[in-house]
C-alpha cells in the first residue's frame, strides 16, 4: 500500500470539514476525487498531504503514520499541487522548477548536473522548457500551472496530490496533463471536477459530499446517472465511448 488513511476528520472551530474519512491507494493507482464546491476535497488533499493535522484519524505512507516523519523526509515522497499557488516576485520558470529539489539537497549541498536533468525533463514534461528563462509575472493561469506541476516532478515523488490541476488550462494541455498524470509511475490523488476527465484518466474514485465519503470505487461502479443527480444535482445521460471504451457523460 502506498498512502492510506483512517477515520480522518478535520474541523475547524467546531465546523467539521473532513469527516471519518478512510481510504487506500495502491502504488502506481491514480483516484480521483470528485464532490460539489465545499464537500471537503481539497482539505482532505492538505491533511493527506501532512500540510494539516488531523483533529481525528491517521495518514499512513507505507504503514507509516505520517505525524512521527521528519517533514523533510515527507516532502522526499509526498509533492503537493495546490489549486492556486502563486508569488509576487518575478522569478524565473527555471527557479521555480528548482524548489523541487529542495527535499534531496542539505543546506551544504551543491547542485549537480543530475539536479539539472530533472529539471530539464520536469520542464519538458509540461511542455515549458522553452520558456524556462522567462519571469513568473509573464506567465498566464495555465502557464504558472504547469510549472507549479513541473516543480512537483523535479521533486521526484512516489505520491502527488493535485488539486484541481487542469484550471486555468486550455483543452490541449487538459488532456495532455492529464495524461501525464495517469502514465506517472507514482500514486496519484487527484481533485477534480470534470466527471469525463475522471472516467477516462482514474484508476478509482472517491466521491465526497459535505465532508463525507458518499461513494467509492472504480468509474464504471461509482458514476451512474442517480449518483450523479443526487449528489451533484444534475440530469445526464452516460453512455460507453465508441473511441475509448469507457463512460462518457451527456448532461440533459
Amino acid at each position: 500500500m502506498s498512502i492510506s488513511a483512517e477515520n480522518i476528520c478535520w474541523r475547524v472551530g467546531k465546523k467539521v470539514i473532513v469527516d471519518d474519512v478512510s481510504l487506500s491507494v495502491a502504488q502506481g493507482q491514480t483516484l480521483g476525487l470528485l464532490g460539489p464546491n465545499g464537500s471537503g476535497k481539497s482539505s482532505l488533499l492538505r491533511v493527506l498531504a501532512g500540510l494539516r493535522r488531523p483533529s481525528a484519524g491517521r495518514v499512513l505512507l507505507d504503514e507509516h503514520d505520517i505525524s512521527g516523519m521528519a517533514k523533510k523526509q515527507v516532502a522526499r515522497r509526498v509533492a503537493f499541487v495546490e489549486q492556486h499557488g502563486g508569488t509576487d516576485a518575478n522569478i524565473r520558470v527555471r527557479d521555480v522548477v528548482k524548489l523541487g529539489r529542495i527535499p534531496h539537497h542539505s543546506p551544504l549541498s551543491s547542485w549537480t548536473p543530475e539536479d539539472e536533468r530533472i529539471v530539464n525533463h520536469a520542464l519538458e514534461r509540461v511542455e515549458m522548457l522553452d520558456r524556462s528563462a522567462q519571469g513568473w509575472l509573464s506567465l498566464s493561469g495555465g502557464e504558472r500551472q504547469r510549472v507549479h506541476i513541473a516543480r512537483a516532478l523535479a521533486q521526484q515523488p512516489t505520491e502527488i496530490l493535485l488539486d484541481e490541476p487542469t484550471n486555468h488550462l486550455d483543452i490541449h494541455h487538459q488532456i495532455q496533463l492529464m495524461r501525464l498524470i495517469s502514465a506517472l509511475p507514482v500514486t496519484s490523488i487527484v481533485a477534480l471536477h470534470d466527471l469525463n476527465h475522471a472516467a477516462m484518466f482514474c484508476d478509482a474514485l472517491i466521491v465526497m459530499q459535505k465532508g463525507k465519503i458518499v461513494a467509492s470505487g472504480t468509474p464504471d461502479a461509482v458514476l451512474t446517472e442517480a449518483l450523479l443527480r443526487d449528489v451533484f444535482q444534475v440530469n445526464a445521460r452516460i453512455e460507453i465511448s465508441p473511441y475509448h471504451g469507457k463512460k462518457h457523460i451527456h448532461f440533459i
